[in-house]
């Protein structure tokens, strides 16, 4: 990895997916813009609050895909994530860093 490029594993599948309810929402069906969660599997040099493990929220309409040994994978700068989940935050914190 490059500079401040962070290389992500999507968390489950994009398509159909339920609510906490228990309702199944199609693939097909129309939403506003969605962020996803993701789960960082390497960093750059250069990147600051991201570590491998972490999972990162980020804008899926601005990702570059890339294929390693037969995954798929989703490349990132660390400017266009928008929250990091990760377990080193202190107890007394929400677990994120906005």
């Amino acid at each position: 990895m490059l500079h401040d490029r962070v290389l992500v594993r999507l968390d489950g599948s994009e398509g159909e997916r339920r609510s906490t309810a228990g309702i199944v929402i199609p693939a097909t069906a129309s939403m506003g813009r969605r962020l996803s969660w993701a789960v960082a599997v390497g960093v750059g040099p250069n990147v600051r609050s991201i570590v491998v493990g972490d999972r990162v929220l980020f804008d899926p309409d601005d990702r570059s895909e890339v294929e390693l040994h037969g995954k798929t994978y989703t490349l990132l700068r660390e400017r266009d994530v928008h929250a990091v989940a990760a377990s080193r935050v202190q107890s007394d914190g929400t677990g994120l860093y906005l």
